[in-house]
């Protein structure tokens, strides 16, 4: 009868932090890859440390391919923690890729040291803060809107992109930087470069 009750505890808890923070799902499990997959460059790039996804390696990326994807008009929040001169990168609006940069969907940075100008929270390439409003050696919530034709990109509840597509916005080449629908991404971007995302979770706006 005691085991019987701690597992309805355990489940209840679990339940519990599916649905908290005001409608938000978890989209991992704390302990596995389930929901995830890395892309077929250099896999062995990501390892699971203390609950966090970190980036041990060359270029890869990790894409969410569980069951509540795609997205369309969302929030979408992550934990983040860099070491010194690390560059990562949070997509979304994306779709699976084997390899290379993803092509679909927009990058929020993630870089507060390395040597690229475009700063934690930029929206690469479209609107680029060039002073990070986080720090390495720490943790922070990077935090992303989209509604519509509108993206807000915010860090640790301070919001650094306000950004509205233009309707007469078409989509570029290599990279789409369209709004339209997808799924998340998180990046390992080189070898020198260690990232940890822990705690994705979402929440549909649509």
């Amino acid at each position: 009868m005691i085991c019987r009750l701690r597992i309805c505890c355990l489940a209840l808890s679990l339940a519990a932090a599916a649905v908290a923070e005001d409608g938000f799902v978890s989209l991992t499990d704390g302990t596995t890859f389930a929901g995830w997959k890395a892309s077929a460059e250099n896999p062995d790039t990501w390892r699971i440390e203390e609950g966090a996804f970190v980036t041990r390696g060359p270029r890869s990326h990790l894409f969410y391919v569980g069951d509540l994807a795609p997205f369309t008009n969302f929030e979408f929040k992550v934990e983040v923690r860099t070491e010194t001169n690390a560059n990562g990168g949070i997509y979304f609006h994306t779709a699976y890729q084997a390899d290379d940069w993803p092509r679909q969907g927009f990058e929020t940075q993630v870089n507060n040291t390395q040597g690229d100008p475009k700063r934690t929270g930029s929206l690469y390439g479209v609107v680029d803060v060039t002073e990070s409003p986080a720090r390495d050696n720490e943790w922070w919530t990077q935090h992303i809107i989209v509604q519509d034709h509108r993206i807000q990109v915010k860090v640790n509840g301070k919001t650094v992109v306000d950004y509205t597509e233009p309707p007469d916005r078409v989509a570029g080449k290599p990279f789409t930087r369209k709004l339209d629908r997808g799924t998340f991404a998180l990046q390992a971007h080189d070898p020198g470069s260690v990232v940890g995302y822990r705690n994705p979770r979402v929440k549909r706006l649509d």
